[in-house]
């Protein structure tokens, strides 16, 4: 059962009930006459391996109101391309799987950056932009929701709850983005989110005053969540990290392309459960230390942009004050936990917020010394003004590939 304070500058949208959202499935379905919905899922085909995808692929089958499904996969060969499209026969006649590691993708991909289009490095952000550029190009869906593969606790109504803001003709959101409670038997997760992203936010309150953007990022409550819905219009200009910071990215770009009674965030779920990244404490390039390094990398560079502040002084202040925040909040998830019968390792927690400190010294450092602009992939109205022919041919290249 949730609240329904607002706090913030978007607004909240809470589950203040138990019951199933049977109402809202019934009016996503009506209004999808006149704005068909999409789904895009990024996967690797190792998530068709495990039990997430298949849990995702059987509940999708229970929904009426989406148009088509678009699953980006990567990390699949001819064969596993195949056995992907038979684990979503079911979803036809409009599902489409787009095979990044095939001979079509991959001369397409070669061809955009002979044009001096740089996508970046492969994972979940060319991956996303890739689907993105599909569900442009098919023309079937006006709204447009995209979560993650690797959701283990999944059901429909997660969906179906991402999208009601987006689609109701008589709210004024052009996105939504989702939020929950993270945890499972072995503790709470979400360890970037609640020990960096919110301590982080609130210690560039206390070190530069008033700031919009930090303040927008503040108010949603779980800012690296995977799963939003938008609405088309948006999509063509959308410019998205291809690194991790793709999520917070999503955020920075449509802070300045909407205002914030444009945007909300809705509870989709009282427990959410799916992969958890290794901290990989020794190496930068991979785990938790690399999200928390993009990240950070991604919000100084904005905040860079807007204020003259950003010194050595700055970052040396900033990073004391995020650790004593965050050694302060991991107490508090302690008493939190132990309330409600969940373990949690404080001396664990505290490790983290210390690695947590470090990623904002040295990426402060960095930001001072020899500053860089984060690895953002061109929206597709750039990429289409200089490739006309592009959205064609990707659409063609992914509707043959899934015919044969």
């Amino acid at each position: 059962m949730g609240d329904y304070f607002q706090n913030g500058v978007i607004t909240t949208l809470h589950d203040l009930s138990d019951h199933p959202p049977t109402h809202l499935e019934e009016d996503l379905t009506t209004w999808s006459n006149d704005q068909p919905i999409s789904l895009v899922i990024p996967a690797l085909y190792s998530e068709f391996e495990g039990p997430a995808m298949p849990r995702i692929i059987s509940e999708l089958e229970k929904i009426n109101y989406l148009n088509e499904v678009i699953i980006g996969l990567d990390n699949a060969d001819a064969e596993q391309f195949k056995l992907v499209r038979k684990h979503c026969r079911n979803l036809e006649p409009h599902c489409r799987v787009i095979w990044n590691d095939g001979p079509g993708m991959t001369e397409i991909r070669k061809d955009l950056m002979s044009q001096g289009l740089a996508l970046g490095e492969r994972g979940k952000g060319s991956n996303v932009w890739f689907a993105m550029g599909y569900f442009l190009a098919s023309k079937r869906g006006k709204i447009l929701a995209l979560h993650d593969a690797d959701i283990l606790s999944y059901r429909a109504e997660m969906l179906t709850r991402l999208l009601y803001p987006v689609a109701n003709p008589s709210f004024n959101y052009e996105f939504c983005k989702g939020y929950y409670f993270r945890a499972d038997s072995s503790g709470f997760y979400g360890r970037v989110s609640r020990l960096f992203v919110a301590p982080l936010l609130k210690a560039l309150k206390h070190e530069m005053g008033a700031n919009e953007f930090v303040d927008y990022l503040d108010s949603f409550r779980y800012p690296l969540a995977g799963e939003f819905s938008l609405h088309a219009r948006i999509v063509q200009d959308l410019q998205i990290p291809s690194d991790w910071g793709l999520e917070i990215g999503v955020l920075a770009d449509l802070f300045e392309a909407l205002s914030p009674n444009q945007v909300c965030q809705v509870d989709i779920a009282n427990s959410y459960n799916h992969k958890h990244q290794d901290v990989s404490e020794n190496d930068p390039s991979k785990g938790l230390h690399r999200m928390a390094t993009d990240i950070s990398k991604l919000i100084f560079a904005k905040l860079s942009a807007e204020t003259d502040q950003m010194s050595p002084a700055f970052f040396n202040d900033l990073t004391r004050t995020y650790n004593a925040l965050a050694s302060n909040l991991v107490e508090k998830y302690s008493h939190n936990a132990e309330m409600n019968g969940y373990p949690l390792d404080e001396q664990q927690e505290l490790l983290l917020v210390e690695l947590f400190s470090k990623i904002i010294g040295k990426t402060g450092e960095e930001r001072v010394s020899t500053p860089k602009e984060p690895p953002l992939i061109p929206s597709w109205s750039v990429v289409r003004s200089s490739m006309p022919e592009i959205s064609e041919r990707l659409k063609e290249t992914v509707d043959l590939e899934n015919q044969r």
